[in-house]
């Protein structure tokens, strides 16, 4: 299948795009110091025009310089022409069109100290209140759009777009919200516009006739009250469509609340769970509309442009999971592409730990971010490596040994690939990482690999195989508590549970441990209407979990009444329950059956281990084997050590 509708042509304006895919401004780490372009961010918008993208439009670059945080892009002064006109000129040489997304963040540009907080009413901050915004400083930043898209069409962009959506000033401004003026910005929708519409003008004032501009924008408010409703968002849009907006990128969400979930929707909201509304907004004004919201599949994608709902189609994690995304489904080799699974371990969570971790990365594409650094570069000397365990760590590994050259023997013990990632899919919602899992195998056997599964790795086999280099990807077993009563008959793990190895019948069930696998288990069994309570000895529970994914966890919870006790340690487990510990003082818990939950350990691989270092043979350790971690970190391991045999 080559997805015609997806891969046909769109002209806006005088711009013609080759496609319907468009890569979104997604917020990276690759920006040097003050809001500067680099090569890496680069090399990562240049992976994504090789690999067939249509239209990349850059990260939020702020207009306005007192408001621009250090570590955002900026558009905001002259000094960022070359580092600009460089990213452009790469852009165009691949073979893509370019966009700037043009950016005022509010009171998200808080995370950098120095940078000018702008919002339209008095808002609280946790601890110290802003200030509502002046008309002056309305007028400054009003003007400072302009100047920038100036600056932007000097840099030779082809398009650009005004954020106005996510809670941002622009959208501040325009919902009832966050907007509690009295003054002519304020009031009625018309009012609340107003600072919106002036922007417009100035930009279009300042970009050719020829050039679109696009927009971004909120399908509705989330989780807000006197929030914008959808009908407000078509007013909106009717008032800019006049004022010279082409394109209408909708979005959800908001930084200000929960609906923060939306901006980067984890694996627990459905895909497409925005595309009605786009559908909607494009009936009822009449414009080209982008539909934003866990679009992964080409054939999703198609469907959505066929059917009319949406002109375009923003695949932003697709296309960070597999670059080259579009070229696969172009040339109908769907079952080749490196599917995003809406993790968010990399693209969110490890860009929001940026203290411990440099840029955006992402589970299933280790170079993201580090394109040039990870470049595949052939062997000139072959060697035998085998790796042990058939994880998505060991799958890496061998996938990226057979193209650089090596012969690759990736042995698993039991009868399928895909190791914990197969049983991950079984917790709710959660079966696309299963899928992943499956599909990787697949794509592990086409690679060449020389796959032997029920094969355990020990001395006789490394004996007669006499490889050059071995990979120990072994993983990890579910951690047992060291306490009194663990070896009971009515104690299980999370192994157990998914397997369904626990009995069938409705039960009372306590969960030990409120880490991420804890809350995925205490949820399976909710479902199977068993009564479950969640123990755990750290001060909240979820604390691993990424942001977004929390909050869709922690609201699932809340929906099955199940109940979470902190600050909690079990100290024994009885035949009618367990003796717990909170605050100095024991009690006893009732339940039917104790599930634990508590963690893994590394398994044992020291009979390779010594085996290698006996035969002098290179060895190298990943994943749960090194340390229990998560599956991101197996999987770049796999990559990196691959690179260096």
């Amino acid at each position: 299948m080559k997805f015609n509708n997806l891969f046909s042509p769109i002209k806006i304006r005088d711009l013609q795009l080759r496609n319907r895919v468009v890569y979104p401004a997604m917020a990276t780490n690759l920006i040097a110091d003050g809001g500067y372009v680099t090569d890496k961010l680069i090399d990562y918008h240049v992976a994504r025009v090789k690999g067939g993208n249509g239209l990349n439009i850059t990260e939020a670059a702020s207009v306005h310089t007192p408001s621009a945080p250090r570590n955002f892009l900026s558009v905001s002064d002259d000094k960022f022409l070359d580092g600009l006109k460089k990213l452009n000129d790469a852009i165009h040489n691949a073979g893509g069109k370019s966009c700037v997304q043009l950016w005022q963040g509010g009171f998200v540009v808080a995370s950098d100290p120095a940078a000018q907080i702008i919002v339209p009413s008095d808002l609280d901050l946790g601890g110290f209140t802003v200030k509502g915004c002046t008309t002056e400083t309305i007028q400054e930043v009003v003007k400072a759009y302009g100047q920038a898209a100036a600056r932007c069409v000097k840099a030779g962009f082809d398009c650009l777009e005004f954020h106005a959506a996510h809670g941002y000033s622009p959208h501040m401004f325009l919902s009832g919200a966050f907007n509690k003026r009295t003054d002519q910005y304020g009031g009625s929708l018309q009012n609340r516009a107003r600072y919106l519409i002036e922007c417009i003008r100035e930009i279009r004032k300042n970009i050719p006739d020829s050039m679109p501009l696009l927009m971004r924008i909120v399908a509705h408010d989330d989780y807000v009250e006197n929030g914008l409703s959808i009908e407000d968002i078509i007013k909106f849009c009717l008032m800019a469509k006049a004022e010279g907006v082409d394109v209408l990128d909708v979005s959800r969400g908001n930084a200000s609340s929960a609906a923060v979930k939306y901006e980067v929707p984890p694996i627990d909201i459905p895909r497409s769970f925005n595309v009605d509304n786009a559908a909607r907004i494009k009936k009822e004004t009449g414009m080209t509309v982008i539909a934003v919201g866990r679009i992964n599949d080409p054939k999703q994608a198609d469907y959505i442009i066929s059917s009319g709902k949406a002109d375009m189609v923003v695949m932003g994690r697709a296309q960070i999971a597999d670059a080259e995304f579009c070229i696969k489904a172009r040339q109908g080799r769907e079952d080749d592409i490196v599917r995003c699974i809406a993790c968010n371990q990399g693209c969110v969570d490890r860009y929001m730990q940026s203290n411990e971790f440099p840029h955006i990365s992402c589970l299933r594409n280790p170079t993201v971010g580090r394109e040039a650094e990870m470049r595949l570069v052939r062997t000139n000397t072959l060697k035998k490596v085998i790796i042990a365990g058939g994880g998505v760590g060991g799958m890496e590994a061998a996938i990226t040994l057979k193209q650089r050259g090596h012969n690759a023997i990736l042995c698993e013990k039991s009868d399928k690939l895909g190791g914990q990632f197969l049983l991950a899919g079984l917790a709710p919602r959660k079966q696309e990482m299963s899928d992943s899992a499956i599909s990787r195998a697949q794509q592990t056997l086409r690679a060449g690999v020389d796959i032997r599964l029920n094969t355990t790795v020990d001395q006789n086999l490394l004996e007669k195989e006499k490889p050059n280099a071995v990979i120990i990807a072994v993983g990890s077993s579910p951690h047992l508590l060291d306490i009194k009563g663990a070896d009971k008959d009515n104690v299980y793990n999370s192994y157990d549970v998914f397997a369904d190895r626990t009995p069938p019948q409705i039960s009372n069930v306590i969960v030990v441990g409120g880490g991420l696998i804890g809350l995925e288990v205490a949820e399976y069994l909710a479902q199977k209407n068993n009564a479950v309570i969640v123990i755990e000895a750290l001060d909240e529970v979820g604390v691993e979990l990424g942001a977004f994914r929390k909050i869709n966890v922690m609201e699932s919870l809340a929906s099955y009444k199940i109940a979470t006790v902190s600050k909690t340690k079990c100290v024994e487990i009885i035949d009618s329950g367990l003796i717990v510990e909170k605050e100095g003082k024991q009690q006893e818990l009732k339940c039917d059956y104790v599930v634990i939950a508590t963690g893994s350990k590394s398994n044992d691989y020291s009979d390779i281990k010594e085996y290698c270092a006996k035969n002098n043979i290179h060895y190298y350790v990943i994943g749960d084997a090194k340390k229990p971690r998560k599956a991101i970190d197996a999987i770049h391991e796999g990559a990196e050590v691959a690179r260096q045999i």
